[in-house]
């Protein structure tokens, strides 16, 4: 067989490598503690598992309109005036089965060769590796540790030129817990009526976990850009809704009918009982959210001082999201390499920064959505490794 020449182009999502290491440990009888895949440790509210039982049970099992059914768009529409007090028109809004298909639709609508896509490097590995498979040229926006893992807007703006076709925004932000101030933002929005074709795709999947007085900056916010300005967003993270596969996107009004052509020929439409669900997590109670929220931010502050307090390694506290990204480099490993020994030999998961681009070298990932104990022990296991080795 020949494989397409653009297939060599397309990478992974290395988090689900180490998750595979680790389960194959776990069946050898190892106590694998893992802090490597970013998903929440907390089941579905009930209330939204229910919403999906009733709707099999009500004869919901056909097919669904492409862009999703219209009460969960306009449930969506809802809840975006509730937390971003902006109104947006739910004809606008497309359900999509997980968040990854936003991006995928967006970067495949603009990415050609011959033209520049910005991304957050490091960042989810996913933009890269997409923008890769169009042929466009992938411009990293560096996310740095002295701004807590913010990004300059005029570092941005001086890497846009007139082949820039898409920019990718992500805050707060994976993989490392990074919330941009809005005085950034403002910047870059200001900054950004010198490129009038660069549209922009914002990724807030994590918008409604925030931490220390940061707060949720949405792109959708600024009138000016709403005319090119993509949001990607969903379920899986909020609601613990990872395995559910349930994403939402807002487009702008001269896009929304070819990403609507794109989820038709790519998969039809979603799962119609999840839909329903996801109608229940919007319009429901949030006070499961909100305790989730509050644990992960106890979480944050014991994983952020324990780190620091190990031999060769600092920490940022992170803004939002559950992941810290400790720069390691003191330790003398690289990050490849210092991923493998704790797996290996204390049986403790994370994911090395370069899985998120080459800027990512000189630090791992952790997902704090684990247990205390879980926390607690993976520290003990990691500063007894380091301290003898």
């Amino acid at each position: 067989m020949q494989l397409s020449e653009k297939m060599s182009r397309l990478g992974t999502e290395t988090a689900f490598e180490v998750l595979a290491r680790a389960e194959a440990l776990k069946a050898e009888g190892k106590d694998v503690i893992n802090l490597g895949i970013g998903q929440p440790d907390f089941k579905t509210p009930g209330h939204i598992v229910e919403a999906a039982i009733k709707a099999l049970q009500d004869g919901h099992h056909g097919y669904t309109p492409a862009p999703g059914i219209p009460a969960l768009r306009e449930a969506v529409a809802a809840d975006i005036l509730k937390y971003r007090n902006v109104e947006i028109d739910p004809g606008n809004v497309l359900i999509v089965p997980g968040g990854k298909v936003t991006m995928f639709f967006a970067i495949l609508m603009f990415g050609d060769p011959g033209v520049e896509i910005l991304y957050p490097n490091p960042g989810f590995p996913i933009y890269e590796s997409v923008i890769n498979f169009t042929g466009a040229k992938a411009v990293p926006i560096p996310l740095v540790e002295e701004l807590d893992f913010s990004f300059s807007a005029e570092t941005v703006l001086s890497l846009m030129t007139p082949k820039t076709r898409l920019v990718i925004l992500n805050s707060p932000a994976n993989p490392t817990g990074g919330a941009v101030p809005k005085a950034e933002i403002d910047k870059l929005v200001a900054g950004l009526a010198d490129f009038p074709d660069a549209v922009v795709m914002s990724d807030e999947i994590y918008s409604r976990i925030c931490y220390g007085g940061h707060e949720h900056v949405t792109l959708l916010g600024y009138p000016e850009l709403r005319d090119r300005l993509i949001i990607l967003d969903g379920w899986s993270k909020t609601y613990a809704m990872t395995g559910w596969r349930m994403g939402y996107s807002v487009w702008p009004a001269s896009l929304i009918d070819h990403a609507t052509r794109l989820a038709i020929n790519c998969h039809s439409c979603v799962n119609a009982s999840a839909q329903f669900a996801g109608i229940a997590a919007l319009e429901g109670p949030q006070d499961q959210v909100d305790e989730m929220v509050k644990a992960f931010d106890e979480r944050r502050q014991i994983i952020v001082d324990g780190l620091n307090d190990l031999p060769g390694v600092t920490c940022r506290n992170p803004g939002g999201a559950f992941y810290t990204f400790p720069n390691i480099q003191g330790t003398g490993q690289d990050a490849k390499s210092l991923q493998s020994n704790l797996l290996e030999d204390v049986h403790v998961a994370t994911v090395a920064g370069t899985s998120f681009g080459a800027l990512g070298e000189g630090y791992l990932r952790f997902s704090y959505a684990a247990s205390l104990d879980e926390i607690s022990e993976s520290l003990d296991r990691i500063r007894g490794y380091l301290e003898n080795s």
